[in-house]
């Protein structure tokens, strides 16, 4: 395991009905399959030894002494393999027959597990050969399953040998159906990864009820979920399988076989994200608590550990038992442990971690932060009694979102737009095309402008000083913000008005504002959105214009939702006015504009000076969400920022990563004295970092530990 990552993978053999020496054959197959391709855990399906559909055959006493055999056949044909291995079979065990999954390891079977709901509804009649699991825990003694006797019931928790915070437990297929599955049980106990060996048969969508109910699982338990299902060969007299295997973790599925398909699907689970979760939440008591039926046995495994054990003698084939067919030995496999080769995941590693992958996910994502921060805004505004909003527009990506929020606000309170003043406010690093940007934008949108240039007041503050206006130092930059933002809080004054705040969450984050300048706000509407999300939700809005342009008498017609359209043909030409302002806003670079222009080209551009905002949110979303140490982010970001990735047009070295990581760590930590006293404004998603929400952090905390890990990574 490398950085808390996990290879599982979930397997459907071909079955042959009732030939448990050819079904060992295939389940051995693909144990080295799996292996090989750096796998620590593999989950093959419900009564994988004999097939599910045996029927009647189960009865049998020959059947059940074949697939224990076959089951011990299993543990010693992979004893040399660094994985471990959860079967299906029907097990013979004092008064009863069960269906069982045996977990095996390094030619050992450490457990048995027997299925707690038997369905008998239906197609399904287990009832007619099977007894649902005892409620007790039993020992079955040794010699069934070689020198040992062997754990028997529900409440097992396989636990790595090295790692006990790295474990899991076992259900089987109607379990998870179940009001309250074992699972629910087995989380609480410590398990983080639930297998569950199935057999469900495939009809007119079942398989998005069964995705459903694997990821919806995964998300109450906060772990991974490895489903694997029966599939091919076994009997079509009434049912027909698909061999549906999915790897959930936490309420996503990362991955998922072809239906009517056998082999592996394999993925990496990431164990350390789980637990972080479970940390963070503190939903996943460390109470075991009953289970199915009194406190868990654990038994440790080498769950984690590639190193082969000597092989000894442990079983051999009785006389009444099937063989492993020559045909169906596997061949000869050379392990690769997990990563050797060039470190990858089988995972996506987002580089984009605020904005969904899918495009009509984003865009729904962008509608939806649209609506929550025009509720937000409106309510506030509400509140307060403000007829008037004073907004200072810049024509940069920030200010351009936060005023079309506010035209939206005004629209769904019947406010009419010339109640928000639009403020532009040129200084000494200004451009044409920033300012024409913003007027344009306020004038099409129907909202009061206005400019009120402050080189005559920032020079005269200058002079109160003894500031060298040649010198454009941090005092030359601030004073600028400083004069900006007390016109905009006098104008509020001076109208009964609310200043709206345009900063976002990645210059929270690094600090990027002037303490009592664009730091401060009477309400900040961006303040939980970061950068990269902004941008996404401006092309949103450039595409889809009649949600700001239409008139207000249109527009508030419905709250807070998509207005109802104008007429079409008369709105064309603003329409493609407005998304062509947002599209040039889009393309600007991003710039405070506090350094003069050279050719009247913007001089001064922000991720020139403190770096790519693209990587700044990646750091952001592991440090604050996840809690993520420098070296296991630098690890994701390794593996997100590849020219393999198609989301991203540009690639960084992993001196460059590290350059970047350093800064946004210094910037952080430095800057939380400006969080401390941020304005309000709306969460909107999963990271914030108000100290009234999600981030409570000591304005003078200390990074040597963070700032040692980054340069020893360097070194």
């Amino acid at each position: 395991m490398i950085q808390g990552f996990l290879r599982v993978a979930a397997a459907t053999p071909e079955c042959v009905v009732g030939d448990c020496g050819n079904n060992a054959g295939s389940i051995i197959s693909l144990i080295h399959e799996a292996a090989g391709a750096g796998a620590r855990l593999a989950v093959f399906p419900e009564l994988s030894i004999t097939a599910y559909t045996c029927g009647d055959l189960f009865s049998q006493e020959l059947l059940g002494k074949v697939s224990i055999t076959a089951v011990r056949l299993i543990a010693e044909s992979t004893r040399e393999l660094p994985i471990t291995s959860i079967i299906g079979f029907p097990m013979n065990f004092r008064n009863s027959r069960y269906n069982c999954a045996a977990v095996i390891s390094r030619g050992k079977i450490h457990g048995i597990i027997p299925k707690t709901y038997l369905p008998n509804y239906g197609e399904f009649y287990e009832k007619r050969h099977f007894s649902p699991a005892p409620k007790a825990m039993f020992t079955i003694p040794a010699g069934v399953f070689g020198n040992d006797p062997v754990p028997f019931g529900t409440n097992i928790l396989f636990t790595d040998e090295k790692n006990a915070d790295m474990s899991f437990a076992v259900e089987i297929c109607e379990d998870l159906w179940a009001p309250v599955p074992p699972s629910s049980a087995h989380v609480q106990a410590g398990a983080v990864i639930i297998a569950n060996l199935s057999a469900s048969n495939e009809i007119v969508g079942k398989s998005d009820y069964r995705r459903n109910l694997v990821a919806g699982q995964s998300a109450k338990g906060m772990c991974a979920y490895v489903y694997a299902n029966a599939g091919h060969g076994e009997s079509t007299t009434d049912m027909v399988f698909s061999g549906h295997n999915l790897i959930a973790e936490n309420g996503i599925i990362l991955a998922e076989s072809v239906l009517f398909s056998t082999g592996l699907i394999c993925t990496d689970i990431d164990i350390t994200r789980l637990l972080q979760e479970r940390r963070r939440m503190q939903l996943v008591s460390n109470e075991e608590g009953s289970g199915c039926g009194g406190q868990y046995v654990r038994i440790p495994l080498a769950l984690d550990n590639s190193a082969a054990p000597q092989k000894s003698s442990v079983i051999h084939a009785g006389d009444n038992t099937n063989t492993v067919p020559a045909e169906s030995s596997p061949t000869a496999v050379t392990t690769i442990p997990l990563f050797q080769t060039g470190r990858s995941l089988l995972r996506k590693i987002d580089p984009l971690p605020f904005v969904p992958g899918n495009p009509e996910e984003t865009a729904r994502r962008c509608e939806e932060i649209i609506a929550l921060q025009t509720v937000a805004l409106a309510k506030r505004l509400s509140h307060t009694n403000s007829k008037t909003a004073v907004i200072g527009i810049s024509g940069g990506v920030d200010s351009t979102l936060a005023f079309l929020i506010t035209v939206r606000a005004f629209d769904c309170l019947g406010l009419p737009r010339t109640g928000i003043q639009a403020i532009t406010m040129p200084g000494f690093g200004t451009t044409k095309q920033t300012r024409g940007n913003a007027v344009q934008l306020a004038e099409i949108l129907g909202t009061s402008v206005s400019e009120i240039w402050i080189h005559k007041a920032v020079k005269q503050h200058f002079e109160d000083i003894g500031q060298n206006p040649e010198v454009f130092d941090i005092t030359y930059e601030n004073a600028q913000a400083r004069e900006r933002t007390q016109i905009l809080m006098d104008k509020a004054n001076q109208s009964g008005g609310l200043v709206i705040g345009t900063g976002d969450l990645s210059e929270l984050a690094l600090g990027w504002s002037t303490y009592n300048g664009d730091h401060m706000s009477m309400y900040g509407v961006n303040s939980s959105i970061p950068k990269t999300l902004i941008r996404h939700i401006l092309a949103y809005c450039a595409e889809n214009p009649d949600f700001f342009v239409d008139p207000p008498e249109a527009a508030g017609n419905k709250k807070y939702g998509r207005p109802v359209k104008a007429d079409k043909a008369l709105m064309k030409s603003s329409y493609k006015e407005f998304s062509s302002i947002l599209q040039s806003i889009l393309d600007t670079p991003v710039s405070p504009e506090l350094l003069p222009p050279r050719n009247n080209e913007i001089s001064q551009k922000t991720e020139h000076i403190i770096g790519p905002y693209e990587l700044h949110d990646f750091f952001l979303y592991y440090v604050t969400r996840w809690g993520f140490s420098p070296s296991r982010i630098l690890f994701l970001a390794e593996q997100a920022f590849t020219a393999e990735n198609t989301r991203l047009a540009k690639t960084y070295t992993r001196p460059e990563i590290l350059k970047w990581m350093k800064v946004f760590y210094e910037r952080f930590f430095s800057s939380q004295f400006k969080r401390s006293c941020m304005p309000d404004g709306p969460k909107v998603g999963s990271v914030a970092l108000s100290p009234r929400g999600d981030w409570r952090m000591p304005s003078d905390a200390s990074i040597s530990v963070w700032l040692k890990e980054v340069e020893k990574l360097e070194e």
